[in-house]
């Protein structure tokens, strides 16, 4: 093993990636039904789902990729502009959606389409969550597996496997409850290191906090508003933001069973709503550390003594070089773990909700004879490990083929298509009482193709998707039933 950081960094990553696994296991324990497994015994306090629900959306890619955003040439802080529209989708959520979910003892997002379409619906879009999801995932674990790759001198399949391994062995044993505290845990150690590193940066530049603050008014970086209406424009502006990312927070964060599972995991509706909607005002802040970090980066290798004359890494790798290269002993461990922080969190999700969509969505209502609790929960384990072997082994085929970051891009893209279609068919069943299910499938199936041809055939800006896939599914779905009135 080759390592390209210090021993004692990587004694903390390694230290930090075996505290995990064992605090998930240690939390996790004395599970006896699904409820217990799945849900968390529905007993989770409102805090932990606030944190839980934060740490799932924060992958390695969002703190890699944002400092890259602010520190390109003419970045600047506008990206901040879609936190606005995450809030507003989340109230819209607590409004129209949360209800939905709180009647009866549900165990996800799909059985309320099932009680208003029918089983087809509740079936088709489990089952499209399940495919989008585990491939979606899987590659963010491959590029999660890069960056211990670089930091440790592992092989990649190595590195792919171990950090697979141990997400598994914590999320397959602890269940819903191991994931949500290890996430609040995941939050608080990401956030410190994300804060960390933005003091170091500061620190290094010449000047000071004085240089950064008047580097990033020169140069434009402290711009945050842009309010331009474009549906093309590929930069973020207040309409998008606010419009395009209402929509696909409502999509995210309403109608996946990844976020579902936690609101379904809280007390009540009314604790589940508080920390819906207090996690758009952190998402929020932490988004705006990200950003000043990237600000902070900028300044830094134009202005320090040590980088002149040399070239910043660009996008995803600028942040992770310095890390490696510029951060003190001890500290950049502390960073490296907060990485890995951000990427377990959506991986034992992930995980955890998989398996309840396929038990419970699939499995379960196939089967003639019921099953005991004891039973269940065996599934339950089954099925979690199962899609832990699945997205290890789509991340290493990944890595045996030899896909750039780019490709994984684009197909990320594509595995995110599914979530405004979605959204379009909840619409439907809130506010389109007379469609039925044929109709409702067939909208679907007419906004999937729409939004494909918008997102592969012209220059829509990516946070149009949702509202787009939602849009035409709306539409589309209330004129099939009067085609087939």
């Amino acid at each position: 093993m080759d390592l390209n950081i210090s021993l004692i960094d990587a004694l903390i990553v390694i230290a930090y990636l075996a505290g995990v696994m064992v605090f998930g296991l240690w939390m996790g324990r004395g599970q006896h039904t699904l409820a217990d497994y799945f849900l968390g015994s529905r007993s989770l306090p409102w805090w932990a789902l606030l944190l839980s629900i934060v740490a799932t959306e924060t992958s390695t890619v969002t703190f890699l990729s944002l400092p890259g955003i602010a520190a390109a040439p003419g970045g600047d802080l506008t990206f901040l502009q879609i936190t606005i529209g995450y809030i507003a989708g989340r109230l819209l959520i607590i409004r129209f959606l949360l209800p939905l979910y709180f009647r009866g003892q549900n165990f996800t997002a799909y059985q309320v389409l099932e009680s208003r379409f029918g089983r087809l619906s509740r079936r088709a879009a489990s089952s499209l969550f399940l495919v989008t999801r585990n491939v979606s995932d899987a590659l963010r674990l491959f590029l999660t597996a890069l960056v211990l790759q670089i930091v440790l001198g592992l092989d990649l399949s190595v590195s792919v496997v171990l950090l697979g391994l141990i997400t598994i062995a914590y999320t397959l044993m602890g269940g819903a409850r191991s994931v949500i505290w290890n996430d609040c845990l995941q939050f608080v150690v990401y956030m410190v290191g994300a804060l960390a590193a933005w003091m170091i940066i500061v620190d290094r530049v010449p000047g000071g906090m004085t240089a950064v603050t008047e580097f990033a008014r020169e140069s434009g970086r402290l711009r945050l508003f842009d309010f331009e209406f474009s549906l093309l424009k590929p930069t973020m502006t207040f309409w998008a933001g606010l419009v395009g990312g209402a929509f696909l927070t409502a999509a995210t964060h309403g109608t996946d069973q990844l976020m579902v599972q936690r609101y379904l995991s809280g007390r009540n509706q009314r604790d589940a709503a508080k920390a819906l909607a207090a996690s758009g005002f952190i998402v929020a802040g932490q988004f705006a550390v990200f950003l000043l970090i990237g600000v902070a980066l900028a300044a830094f290798y134009a202005l320090s003594p040590a980088m002149a004359g040399l070239d910043a890494p660009a996008g995803d790798r600028l942040f992770a070089t310095f890390i490696v290269d510029e951060m003190p002993a001890g500290l950049a461990g502390i960073t490296l773990a907060s990485v890995f922080a951000a990427a377990m969190s959506t991986l034992s999700s992930s995980l955890n909700s998989s398996a309840t969509a396929l038990v419970n969505d699939v499995w379960l209502p196939l089967r003639r004879e019921p099953l005991d609790a004891a039973g269940q929960l065996r599934a339950g384990r089954l099925a979690t490990a199962l899609f832990g072997v699945v997205q290890v082994g789509i991340a290493l085929a990944f890595g045996a083929l030899d896909f750039s970051e780019s490709v994984v891009a684009n197909v990320l893209k594509v595995a995110g298509f599914a979530s405004g279609p979605v959204l379009g068919v909840y619409l439907l069943g809130v506010f389109a009482h007379g469609v039925r299910q044929p109709a409702a499938i067939a909208g679907f199936v007419v906004g999937v193709l729409i939004l494909s041809v918008l997102a592969f055939g012209t220059a829509l800006y990516w946070p149009w998707y949702a509202a787009a896939g939602a849009l035409v599914t709306l539409a589309a779905g209330m004129a099939a039933q009067k085609v087939m009135r």
